[in-house]
């Protein structure tokens, strides 16, 4: 879909779109109610915006809609992102077991990091690290991953195209080039 038909769609029907990419309904609702765009990149940039600013509460409407890095989860999004964990070697695994456990004691909240494109053991390794943050410095860190979460599945629902009148009477779809 591109920024266009978004921008026109009826206001639940964009906040229920929204949250298949996030399960803060306030965070949803706050983008929704920003349209028009007009651009995908006006789109991503309140997104993350918006995801930055939720409060305490928010962010954890946010966090229960996502599971556990290496846990078995119904979302496709999820499981997309999360591919190199099952591929990932039994011991790497298990650490990440562990290393949630861990987390979820400190902090009280599933350990959320942006998992696409990275290895089971850099995600292990980012890990370790945040198990030594204080928690003021790992809620920064969720709301950053969380940012960054939602605007690739944001980039996957929304593209940069947009359709024009090509010569021979159809529809040609160009990139606007606004992407960053």
């Amino acid at each position: 879909m591109d920024c266009a038909t978004f921008d026109a769609l009826p206001e639940a029907d964009a906040v229920a779109l929204l949250l298949t990419c996030c399960s803060s309904p306030a965070w949803a609702r706050r983008v929704a109610a920003a349209r028009p765009y007009g651009n995908r990149d006006a789109l991503l940039r309140n997104a993350t915006e918006q995801a930055l600013a939720l409060s305490d509460d928010e962010l954890d409407d946010a966090l229960a809609g996502h599971p556990r890095i290496g846990e078995r989860s119904e979302s496709a999004a999820s499981q997309r992102e999360q591919s190199s964990v099952a591929t990932a070697a039994d011991g790497v695994r298990a650490a990440l077991a562990a290393g949630n456990r861990a987390y979820e004691e400190k902090f009280g909240h599933v350990y959320l990091v942006r998992a696409a494109g990275r290895s089971a053991d850099e995600l292990l390794e980012i890990l370790n690290r945040r198990l030594g943050n204080d928690a003021a410095t790992e809620r920064g860190e969720v709301r950053a991953a969380l940012a960054d979460i939602n605007r690739l599945r944001l980039e996957l629902l929304i593209d940069d195209a947009v359709a024009v009148p090509g010569t021979d009477g159809g529809v040609v779809t160009q990139d606007t080039g606004d992407s960053e």
